[in-house]
């Protein structure tokens, strides 16, 4: 591949080259941290695996505590340019900056060029996925259609006007979107590029789009970091992201891995807004040993394989354990509850198991969708139906591989 395919000379800087440059931004952005945001002051000298991890799930407590972003972010908040909000809830910054989460680099790697249309199916409230890819696309050059989430019909009849050649959103809502289309007799013939996050990318779905000709790749990132790891033309893993520092480490502690095995995926960002160091994702991962055959030369891990912890993504959405909770304070007469949440086809689905009476389930449903702003069904079981192994949320789906 020549050098104009990639996105940067950063992709192909030899291992050593990376190593330095990443080891004088971390220091830079370590004393950046301890004098502009108050929860790093005290962050004691010492090699990056000797820092003390910071929890996802403690961010809930620690906002609540030191409104409005816990003393993480460094940028004042008169001079950011969004604040979003996910589920927990947890407050996510956005600066005033080209490109801020870094989704370009991604996209490109996708196939996506300067004046190509992105038809973005990510939602542009509350969360911050929509903005990702928007500022990535943007910062290629490329105009985008802020689709947002749902609407199907609506979506082929736009995408059938508009010819967009790439679609962004979860992985299996482009094939919602087409299986609309061919029932409306419409053309989708533009749409030849996919770029997915939020959800399981199965092998089954993969095959589907390639045998309708569509190059469909993936990325894993967070609204807490922007980008963290990214797909390639040849898909063997995901490619880390060249303003991260990736670690993978044993869940519940700060200790790195052997490569190969699995472990919790720890993240330290180079973003000088919010300069998330040792970000403990909850998420469960492995390092890919060898180099990408596309000749990008960053580490890659295996993919999302499962959480460290109980909370799940649903649609692109994180549920927590503190959200069933809610939902049981919110209806009186609820002793015990697990969420489970499993695929119908491609689709992630959740099921609140309720230890509750029959006439229960309306409201117990009503509320886990204000908890979670998702719909889910709910099962009222007899007491003392549910297993006592302290598990709230049961993830039943496949890991991809």
């Amino acid at each position: 591949m020549a050098l104009a395919e990639y996105f940067d000379a950063l992709e192909t800087r030899s291992a050593d080259e990376r190593e330095a440059a990443q080891a004088a931004a971390l220091a830079r952005q370590i004393t950046h941290a301890r004098t502009q945001a108050p929860h790093y002051a005290g962050l004691p000298d010492g090699p990056l695996t000797a820092l003390p991890v910071t929890r996802k799930s403690e961010l809930v407590a620690q906002q609540s505590a030191r409104p409005p972003f816990g003393g993480v972010v460094a940028t004042p908040f008169g001079q950011l340019a969004r604040v979003f909000a996910s589920p927990g809830p947890i407050y996510e910054p956005e600066a005033a900056v080209p490109d801020y989460w870094r989704y370009a680099r991604a996209l490109h790697a996708t196939g996506l060029r300067a004046g190509e249309l992105l038809h973005n199916c990510f939602a542009y409230h509350f969360t911050p996925a929509g903005s990702m890819l928007e500022g990535g696309a943007r910062a290629l050059g490329c105009p985008v259609f802020p689709a947002g989430t749902g609407n199907t019909e609506m979506q082929a009849q736009a995408a059938a006007q508009l010819r967009p050649r790439c679609y962004s959103g979860t992985p299996d809502f482009l094939k919602t979107i087409l299986e609309r289309g061919d029932a409306l007799g419409l053309d989708l013939s533009s749409l030849k590029l996919g770029h997915v996050t939020g959800g399981a990318y199965l092998p089954s779905l993969r095959a589907w789009y390639a045998e309708r000709g569509l190059t469909v790749l993936q990325s894993y990132g967070t609204a807490d970091l922007g980008l963290i790891a990214y797909e390639s033309e040849a898909p063997e893993g995901l490619i880390f992201d060249e303003g991260v520092i990736v670690e993978i480490v044993r869940p519940g502690t700060g200790d790195p891995v052997p490569d190969g095995e699995v472990g919790e995926v720890v993240v330290t960002t180079l973003n000088p807004h919010h300069p998330l160091i040792r970000f403990a994702t909850g998420d469960l991962s492995a390092i890919l040993p060898g180099q990408s055959p596309c000749g990008r030369t960053n580490r890659r891990i295996r993919g999302w394989m499962g959480r460290a912890d109980q909370a799940a993504k649903v649609r692109g959405m994180f549920v927590r354990p503190e959200q069933v909770a809610a939902v049981l304070r919110a209806v009186p007469g609820v002793a015990k509850a697990r969420l489970v949440v499993s695929l119908e086809g491609e689709r992630d689905v959740m099921l609140l198991r309720a230890e509750a009476p029959a006439e229960a389930a309306a409201a117990l449903a009503e509320a886990l969708q204000g908890a979670t702003n998702l719909r889910g069904q709910v099962e009222c079981v007899p007491p003392g139906s549910l297993p006592n192994d302290g598990k709230v949320i049961d993830d039943t789906r496949p890991v991809p591989g």
